[in-house]
Parts: structure tokens; C-alpha cells; sequence
């Protein structure tokens, strides 16, 4: 974009802002780029939570609405400068029992904020994720990189593939400006307790065992969210139009050293958690290459060391409990239902 020199008073659309990530880049911004006049689009569904922004709310402007409202989204998109898409439905679980929010939002959504952003001539950047690759073997060597072809195994990341496809299609088709990223798996602070590491987290907090589907064995490479979103400003500031860059800080782990790590950290025994069945379809490994984004703009992770991350991240939940408290039963509640289906 270019940003760097007329970041003052620069407008941005941020939406899913008061979701896990999109909070995070929120926070992230208001403490990098103070300048910078940020508006969040919420729906304020279960997974994203007001609360994440509270701290900032005399700074950043916060509506609650869909991104499949073209009205409203259109409002929004034309007193700005530039959209940050992070608005999505994203947990495999629930697109299985349930796949039409996924199409409604990953899809439409993503098609509404197109047609307005073409529409005013505004800068866009869309956030994706590794899983519309797909799965690698555990025993394969090889990681994603931006030619990877994709190969999406659920609703949920079908739907982020039919989205990523359509932010190329506008760019290619009607010179939308725009980039794109596919990260692996974030974790940290503001983090539903419907995800594996917050869950483990406060499971343990709880005095529960944690759960591992399966033998443990599934490979996911994570990245602490401040170090996902500084590289996504790094692809705003410097990255080139219609290009996508992978986001990656070579943190590849399975579930099972994952857990131990959890465990250990609150001062539990390595072994101390439960097996559970395998859910289907269950992804064996995602693996990030980010040679593009750390050699063409320079980025680094700030959490290389991937203890380092879960250490500040278990601090936070134990700090915190007034944020995540609210939704744990309802979330333990649902999965039980899941469970016995």
C-alpha cells in the first residue's frame, strides 16, 4: 500500500474486530499506529466478544452488523481508507454440525465487502487461513507455500477457499486492490474457550483433565497473534497488489506436546489429560513456509520460541478470568452435546 507515509489520520475498517484475532490486530494497532482511526464491524455472535475491546472503547469505534448487510457495509467501506477482513465463521466442529453460517458469512460476506470496496476504490486486505490447503502426511517434509493448489477438507475452510478465490477473481476482474495472507494457528490473549489451546488452558484452571482427540498426534504449526498481525501490517505497508503471503513462525507441534506444555506451565503432571474419539475428517498436520512474506518485507516473529508464547498467553487466562469465565459452562455445554451425537 504504501502506507507508511500517510498513516496519519489514516481510516480503517476492521472487520471481525471484536473477535480473537481481529481484536488482537485492534489492540495491536491502537499500540503501533495510534494515528491510524480505527471503525470495527462486529455481529457480536458467541465467538466474538465486545469485552475484547473495552479498554479501547474512547479510541476505537465499535458497530454491530453483519457483513452480509450491504447496506451498512457499503456506509462503512465509503468513509474509509482501508478494509482489513477478518470477519469469518471459523470452528471446524461447528461447520460440521452445521455448515450454512459458514457459507453465509465466509462466502457472502466476503462478496459484499468486494462489491462495496470495488465499488469506492478501497484498499483491501483479506484475511485467510493454511487450511484451505488442506493436510500434509506427518512423515512428509515438504510445508505450504503460496503454490500450494488447494484442497480444503471441511465447510469451514471450503468456505475460506471459495472466499480467497473471490477476492482473486475481483482483483484480476475488476482491479480490486487488494492483498492477501493465509496464517496458521494463532493463539494468545481474547481467545474463545472453544479453541484447543484457551480450553486446555482453563480446563486445567478448572481442574479438569484436558482433552486430546485421538492419539495427539495432529500437527499444527502456531504463531502467537501479535507476531500474525505485525506481519499482516507488514503486507499492508509494503506487500505488492494481488499477491498472498503466507504468515507462518515455524511453530509446528502436535496436540500432544501442545497439552504436556500446557500442563507443565500450570504446574501439572506432563501426562495429566484425556483422550477423546477423533473427530472426522480431523486435519493430520498444516506446516507454514513464510520465506515470501520474511524475504520480500523483511518480517520477523517476535515469539520465535514457541514456550515463550504459550508462557505469556497461560499468564493472561490466569490474569483474565473475568473475560473467559461467562462463556466457559455454555461452551462445555455445547461440546458435551456434540459428543453425544
Amino acid at each position: 500500500m504504501g502506507t507508511s507515509g500517510t498513516l496519519a489520520g489514516m481510516r480503517i475498517l476492521v472487520t471481525g474486530g471484536a473477535g480473537f484475532i481481529g481484536a488482537n490486530f485492534v489492540h495491536w494497532t491502537r499500540q503501533h499506529r495510534p494515528d491510524v482511526e480505527i471503525t470495527v464491524l462486529d455481529a457480536l455472535t458467541y465467538a466474538s466478544d465486545g469485552s475484547s475491546l473495552a479498554s479501547l472503547r474512547e479510541a476505537v469505534s465499535l458497530v454491530e452488523g453483519d457483513i452480509s448487510d450491504a447496506g451498512l457495509v457499503d456506509t462503512l467501506v465509503s468513509q474509509t481508507d482501508l478494509v482489513v477482513h477478518f470477519a469469518a465463521e471459523s470452528h471446524n466442529d461447528n461447520s460440521l454440525v452445521d455448515p450454512s453460517p459458514f457459507v453465509q458469512t465466509n462466502v457472502i460476506g466476503t462478496f459484499t465487502i468486494l462489491e462495496a470496496v470495488r465499488r469506492h476504490d478501497v484498499r483491501l486486505h483479506h484475511i485467510s487461513t493454511d487450511e484451505v490447503y488442506g493436510d500434509l502426511e506427518l512423515d512428509d517434509l515438504s510445508r505450504f507455500t503460496e503454490d500450494t493448489p488447494y484442497n480444503p477438507s471441511s465447510p469451514y475452510s471450503s468456505t475460506k477457499a471459495a472466499s480467497d478465490l473471490l477476492v482473486r477473481a475481483w482483483v484480476r476482474s475488476f482491479g480490486v486492490r487488494a492483498t492477501l495472507t493465509n496464517c496458521s494457528n494463532n493463539y494468545g490473549p481474547y481467545q474463545h474457550v472453544e479453541k484447543f489451546i484457551p480450553r486446555q488452558i482453563t480446563n486445567v484452571l478448572d481442574g479438569v483433565a484436558p482433552k486430546l482427540y485421538g492419539d495427539g498426534l495432529n500437527v499444527r504449526d502456531w504463531i502467537h497473534v501479535d507476531d500474525h498481525n505485525s506481519a499482516v501490517w507488514a503486507v499492508i505497508d509494503n506487500g505488492r497488489l494481488g499477491e498472498t503471503y503466507l504468515i507462518g513462525a515455524d511453530g509446528e507441534k502436535n496436540n500432544k506436546e501442545v497439552v504436556q506444555a500446557i500442563l507443565v506451565a500450570l504446574g501439572q503432571p506432563a501426562d495429566a489429560y484425556d483422550h477423546v474419539t477423533d473427530r472426522p475428517g480431523h486435519d493430520m498436520r498444516y506446516a507454514i513456509d513464510s520465506t515470501k512474506l520474511r524475504s520480500e518485507l523483511g518480517w520477523t516473529p517476535a515469539y520465535a520460541d514457541f514456550a515463550k508464547g504459550l508462557a505469556a498467553t497461560v499468564a493472561w487466562y490466569q490474569a483474565n478470568e473475568g473475560w473467559w469465565r461467562p462463556m466457559k459452562e455454555a461452551t462445555e455445554l455445547r461440546y458435551a452435546a456434540i459428543a453425544a451425537h
